[in-house]
């Protein structure tokens, strides 16, 4: 039961984090499908300062990884109890993966796919692109595969 409700909040927190930050979808340009992406570098839309691989990038993703393990890692260890690194890991995985298919499923195929807030101006005619399903699929495959923050939380549960 504590892991569902951790689950809902966790799922609620986050969605929370992508409204605030999609007020302007622009600046999130680099979460799109890349056809929309090409489009809006050829409109001049793009700040390729926060493209992948750029600085500001990474910086912003470290941050944003550092601070999550710590919370989740506070939350994994006093809420769910878990002492070890194993518990922890699996524990934080798992949260993880409710949040990452969330954001897969009803954030970007539900949300983000049939919103018209997150259609760039100049790229209307761009529907099929924007009802990419497969590209947020993908994403949370991949997302799936990278445990880093779990073994964060992990390691941050054996040291409290």
């Amino acid at each position: 039961m504590v892991f569902l409700v951790e689950s809902v909040i966790a799922c609620a927190v986050f969605t929370l984090f992508v409204f605030l930050m999609s007020r302007d979808p622009v600046k999130t340009l680099f979460n799109y499908p890349p056809a929309i992406i090409d489009r809006c570098r050829s409109l001049g839309l793009v700040d390729d300062s926060n493209k992948p691989g750029g600085a500001v990038f990474y910086a912003k993703k470290i941050t944003a990884l550092v601070v999550f393990g710590i919370l989740l890692g506070l939350l994994v260890r006093y809420v769910n109890g878990c002492t070890s690194f194993w518990s922890g890991a699996l524990t934080a995985y798992a949260l993880w993966v409710v949040v990452n298919w969330w954001d897969a499923f009803v954030l970007d195929c539900l949300w983000f796919c049939h919103d018209k807030h997150f259609v760039i101006p100049g790229t209307e005619d761009m529907v099929k692109e924007y009802h990419d399903y497969w590209f947020h699929i993908k994403g949370s495959l991949i997302g799936m595969v990278l445990a880093i923050p779990a073994a964060i939380v992990a390691g941050i549960i054996t040291v409290i």
